[in-house]
């Protein structure tokens, strides 16, 4: 990969040997790219939520809402950036998990090249398989750099996409139930 980086910086006519910081450029960026950007191909979500423990029995149907994490993530269309905050949501079928643990499970897909549409689908798919969740919400507010930096440069603009399974996508008074505790949060 840094051999790759110093391909393409030669290609870009940058004085590689003359200019001191960008010597170690390549080696720089192969770095930061496969310990903080594509490190999540590295975990399946299975090791990123790690232990469970049996649902409490009196907590059939509560709903756990964990917000605010933050996230960064990587568009495959320009290699650029995005980052946010994620709320998700689940309600325990058979397990509980660490909230910390939900913070690595978004992580193992944000740490890839993927669609913010795609990543909301991921995460809220795999708190439905692994945890046996009956409903599950991956709710993603991002800001683009593809948008922020190029084509119309709309510097200000938040991306919002959102994905259910399970009874959030089917009912929606649960799904309001959600939405209500989100803007009780604010």
């Amino acid at each position: 990969m840094a051999q790759a980086v110093k391909d393409f910086l030669r290609a870009a006519g940058l004085p590689l040997e003359t200019d001191l910081n960008l010597q170690r450029t390549p080696t720089r960026v192969a770095e930061v790219w496969m310990t903080e950007f594509l490190d999540g191909y590295a975990l399946t979500p299975e090791e990123a939520i790690g232990a469970m423990y049996p649902a409490p029995p009196t907590s059939a149907g509560e709903m756990v809402v964990v917000t605010d994490l933050r996230f960064h993530s990587m568009c495959p269309h320009h290699l650029l950036p995005y980052e946010g905050r994620a709320h998700l949501a689940y309600v325990p079928g058979k397990h509980v998990v660490g909230f910390g643990r939900l913070g690595s499970l978004l992580n193992c897909f944000a740490h890839r090249l993927i669609l913010q549409e795609d990543l909301a689908r991921c995460v809220a798919g795999s708190m439905a398989r692994v945890l046996g969740s009956p409903a599950t919400a991956c709710i993603l507010e991002a800001k683009q750099a593809c948008m922020r930096l190029r084509g119309g440069e709309q510097r200000d603009a938040v991306t919002h996409v959102e994905a259910y399974e399970g009874r959030l996508r089917k009912e929606g008074s649960l799904r309001r139930e959600l939405w209500a505790r989100l803007g009780a949060l604010k």
